[in-house]
């Protein structure tokens, strides 16, 4: 992975503190030390007259890199006290601090070099221009030598946070089971790791050359939900990613390239950033080396996923085929369970199982005669403990598997003929005994069957639809999902329109 940055910026002047109470001081040092440079950096002068201004300097202006700091001023220890209040109160232990008088009896050099945290003391008589300059060079390198320990120090800290941020972030999406969930997962986490406000994560649908926005699946977004997601702009750099197989950064976007094993590369794309700094960019790097796995885990298991539901919804359509029923049963009664699901306050992953193992409700009527299964009229007496016989034939096939989908399945084939009141098929399960997905299957199993034509019946207009639901809720029907489905009955109707016999 490489990293494209803005050059480095120019770096800022030495930043020195002059306090002193005689304005000429002031001048003498600005004129004498106007040519000094060190790493190629001149010096910025920032004053103060007294000891309280220099407080108020000093709590006020955090780089400063070294202060001159007369000792007599409004008080006689004027100047210690500052640098008392600078390393005790204030907790500035960087700031190179040179002490100069003019009184050096007032402030006997070996006392306060011992008792105050002092870098230099110079009487002003001897600081001429050469020992001026002497003193300034070795009191910013000085400073300049502790603060590249101190940015190092910060840095192991903030890289041994980040590699913290990381391990949570990590352990946070792995528990995601889903493709959509860990998308939505990998930037919440991203967009925490790295402090920003943007960010959209993008599967390529093949591993082609891009060529429009069809190309793309957007899989999760964090903001930007009022901008156009794919501009032209943004194609352009997923496709100069998607060609050279780099991340990079361009302007304020940065385009994560991360490919799979499955073909599907992965494009993460992050909105407002000016420039990853170099611990940025190593913790983004060993976040998706991990989250690379992950997601290449995930999608084989939603490859894995989604061709048990295609199975399961082309074993559904041949039952139906038999039972002279058109095929878009199984695909209607599948989204209207999941709009129940969800509807009814069920888990995003119940809901799932619940929608790919509803096809399959009716999987025992394989074993039905064709004289019973076909017959345009009434069911006698024998054909009738024929037709109820197929909950169980349904429970015989798919039971023993240790698959959740096909576990739910094997539970929603035998008890879909079980009804709320006790009356039904072929245990005469009670209420909450019947197991919920049998219940909402139930649900829309009877609607659909109701709005749709059958080889004995008619399809019926949406209000006696409704008017009969309302009488047998509680009944036949669990009443909960009996009113949910009703207070989403235009969805309802929307799906029928989708997938139409």
């Amino acid at each position: 992975m490489s990293f494209l940055t803005s050059a480095t910026p120019k770096l800022a002047p030495w930043k020195i503190l002059l306090v002193d109470d005689e304005p000429d001081i002031h001048d003498i040092t600005k004129l004498t030390l106007s040519r000094f440079r060190l790493d190629g950096r001149g010096l910025t002068f920032v004053h103060a007259y007294s000891g309280a201004e220099a407080k108020q300097v000093l709590a006020r202006e955090s780089d400063i890199a070294l202060v001159f700091l007369d000792v007599v001023m409004e008080k006689e220890d004027s100047g210690l006290e500052v640098a008392r209040w600078m390393r005790e109160e204030l907790g500035n232990q960087f700031t190179r601090i040179v002490l100069r008088t003019g009184q050096p009896g007032q402030a006997p050099e070996e006392r306060v070099i011992v008792n105050y945290d002092i870098n230099d003391y110079k009487e002003k008589t001897e600081l001429d221009r050469t020992k001026l300059f002497t003193t300034t060079f070795a009191a910013l390198r000085a400073y300049r030598d502790i603060m590249k320990v101190e940015e190092a120090r910060r840095q192991q800290l903030n890289y041994r946070e980040g590699l913290e941020r990381v391990i949570a972030a990590s352990a946070h999406i792995f528990q995601q089971r889903n493709l959509k969930d860990f998308a939505s997962g990998l930037l919440q986490q991203v967009v925490a790791l790295l402090r920003l406000e943007q960010s959209m994560l993008l599967r390529l649908r093949a591993a082609t050359a891009i060529t429009g926005e069809q190309d793309y699946e957007i899989l999760a977004q964090i903001g930007a939900d009022a901008e156009p997601l794919l501009t032209p702009e943004l194609l352009a750099q997923l496709k100069v990613a998607e060609r050279n197989r780099i991340s990079r950064i361009l302007g304020d976007t940065y385009v994560g390239y991360f490919p799979n094993t499955s073909g599907k590369a992965s494009l993460l794309v992050l909105k407002g950033v000016d420039e990853i700094s170099e611990i940025d960019a190593k913790l983004l790097e060993v976040f998706c080396s991990g989250v690379a796995i992950a997601f290449d885990n995930i999608l084989l298991n939603q490859e894995i996923t989604d061709t048990q539901a295609e199975l399961i919804l082309r074993l559904g359509d041949v039952v139906e085929s038999r039972s002279n029923e058109a095929g878009n049963h199984v695909r209607r009664m599948a989204e209207i369970c999941q709009m129940l699901g969800q509807a009814g306050g069920l888990p995003d992953d119940e809901t799932a199982v619940l929608t790919h193992a509803a096809p399959m409700h009716d999987i025992g009527k394989i074993a039905t005669p064709d004289a019973v299964l076909l017959k345009p009229g009434k069911l006698d007496a024998a054909e009738w403990e024929i037709m109820k016989q197929h909950p169980a034939v349904g429970l015989s096939i798919l039971d023993g598997s240790q698959r959740p989908i096909l576990k739910a399945a094997a539970v929603i084939a035998h008890q879909h003929h079980e009804k709320y009141d006790g009356s039904g098929y072929p245990q005469g399960l009670k209420g909450e005994d019947i197991h919920l997905y049998a219940r909402i299957v139930a649900v829309a199993d009877v609607f659909d069957a109701l709005m749709h034509k059958r080889c004995y019946k008619d399809a019926w207009p949406v209000e006696q639809v409704i008017g009969h639901l309302r009488e047998v809720a509680g009944h036949h029907l669990d009443p909960k999902y009996v009113e949910l489905l009703i207070q989403n009955i235009d969805r309802a109707l929307a799906i029928n329109e989708r997938f139409p016999d």
